[in-house]
């Protein structure tokens, strides 16, 4: 009996260790979690970067034909392995149009208002779209939106009124905004005599905007053909500079002619660009901004092509 007993007893007790061990192995505690995991996790996002090159010769005019491997990128002086190649573009193209409507380029305005037709009628294909922008002391969006329909592009260019002052920089940063989130290529043209008195915005922060956009900025600076007085040469140094960083490029214009001249040159280039994009390769630099450089190769000594692309990217993004 008492070995019955006994039998009985060490039954039971091997049930209960073999629940409480199914139990634990089912629901584990805190620290037996914490052990099958790692400490931390480490997500890593690597974003395909595009860099839009333009390449001119020795007479400004823009050079097509050339091929993948006649491009040689850099990030931060570290080569990089092109993924992505495609010689003029046929990416869709988005244009924010932006015309200076303050008191200072009133003579001007009726001029800018007829050369940006012709521009807007010889660039559009139908996959790409353009938004008009006036900017004076504020910032509007004519077209309400990108389209591709001349007709309406039109009817927001005759409806440019002469505003008081200037918000430049306010103007940039809000077409880069518009663009920030497109696909294809994205451009900025602006059309002023390069002032600025009342914007919210400043310079640095106009510039970063542009380049988070990946928006190629064109400036077409009205001189004053009366005379220069009051003539804004910073505000112009500015605009050139901002030019330069996001790879495209700027132009003088004191008559209709030169308008026309500089939107020709800006269709053009659009038209023969090269798109090179690529993963970037791991490096330790902890630098926010990253720099791009892009050069020819293989091609004879005596050709003299100009590469212009923009300067580099961020690796932390603005909130528009």
């Amino acid at each position: 009996m008492r070995k019955t007993v006994k039998t009985l007893l060490l039954f039971s007790l091997v049930c209960v260790v073999s629940s409480v061990q199914a139990q634990q192995s089912s629901n584990p505690t805190p620290s037996q979690s914490d052990q099958s995991q790692p400490a931390t996790t480490l997500k890593v996002d690597v974003n395909l970067v595009n860099v839009f090159v333009t390449v001119t010769d020795g007479k400004g005019s823009p050079v097509g034909g050339l091929k993948k491997e006649n491009f040689v990128l850099k990030e931060d002086d570290q080569p990089q392995k092109i993924a992505v190649f495609d010689k003029e573009s046929q990416l869709p193209l988005s244009i924010a149009l932006e015309v200076d409507t303050s008191l200072s380029t009133r003579h001007d305005l009726p001029l800018e208002q007829q050369s940006a037709k012709r521009f807007a009628h010889a660039i559009l294909r139908p996959v790409d779209s353009l938004s008009i922008f006036a900017f004076s002391e504020v910032v509007d969006e004519i077209t309400r939106g990108y389209t591709s329909s001349l007709k309406q592009i039109d009817e927001s260019i005759d409806h440019l009124r002469v505003g008081a002052a200037t918000a430049l920089y306010d103007a940039i940063f809000i077409a880069s905004g518009s663009l920030n989130h497109r696909k294809g290529r994205k451009v900025i043209v602006l059309i002023t005599d390069g002032g600025d008195t009342i914007s919210k915005v400043d310079y640095k922060q106009a510039v970063r905007a542009a380049v988070e956009a990946e928006a190629i900025v064109y400036s077409i600076i009205i001189v004053p053909i009366e005379s220069s007085a009051g003539r804004e040469t910073g505000g112009e140094h500015a605009l050139i500079q901002l030019s330069e960083d996001t790879g495209g490029k700027y132009y003088y214009a004191t008559s209709m002619d030169q308008l026309d001249q500089a939107f020709g040159k800006i269709s053009d280039e659009l038209r023969t660009q090269y798109l090179l994009a690529y993963y970037p390769s791991q490096h330790n630099s902890f630098s926010d901004f990253r720099r791009i450089q892009v050069s020819i190769t293989g091609v004879p000594d005596s050709v003299d092509y100009h590469v212009r692309h923009r300067a580099g990217y961020y690796t932390t993004k603005l909130e528009f």
